[in-house]
């Protein structure tokens, strides 16, 4: 099972995690990424392209669905405004065993941050700035090739 999904609306995480649950998965490991209000951050803004962000999502949780024998997964990403505090993304994998579950889990965050398609601006007061790539997330998606 893989579930993809982009959206404007907060992310459920009881019920996204309650679907990988089901598939009866003897390791199951998660992810939530959250909005830092670090350096004075009032907003996050998360813009993509449609049709273009979900495929690139689709590509990496199928990537991992085989090269871990997942029995599950998820990823949710949120678009649109957010606040410090509020959840910006979910992953969930499900595999018969831990070791394949935390792997892939890691693989498919390291990854997301460089290969799918979103524009991050960042609000402090009445300055938005957009948000550049980090050399240190090219490195962990490295690790993966």
């Amino acid at each position: 099972m893989i579930n993809v999904s982009v959206q404007p609306a907060p992310i459920d995480v009881g019920a996204e995690l309650a679907g990988v649950e089901a598939k009866g998965a003897g390791g199951i490991a998660s992810f939530i990424g959250s909005v830092r209000g670090d350096d004075g951050v009032t907003e996050l803004m998360l813009e993509h392209y449609p049709g273009m962000t979900e495929a690139a999502l689709i590509g990496l949780a199928e990537e991992a669905f085989v090269r871990w024998g997942l029995l599950a997964v998820t990823v949710v990403h949120r678009i649109g405004a957010m606040v410090p505090g509020d959840r910006i993304v979910f992953i969930a994998t499900a595999a018969a065993h831990r070791k394949e579950a935390l792997e892939a889990c890691a693989y498919l965050i390291d990854r997301l941050k460089t290969d799918a398609p979103f524009w991050k601006r960042e609000r402090r007061g009445e300055n938005a700035d957009w948000v550049e790539a980090k050399a240190s997330d090219d490195a962990a998606a490295s690790r993966w090739s």
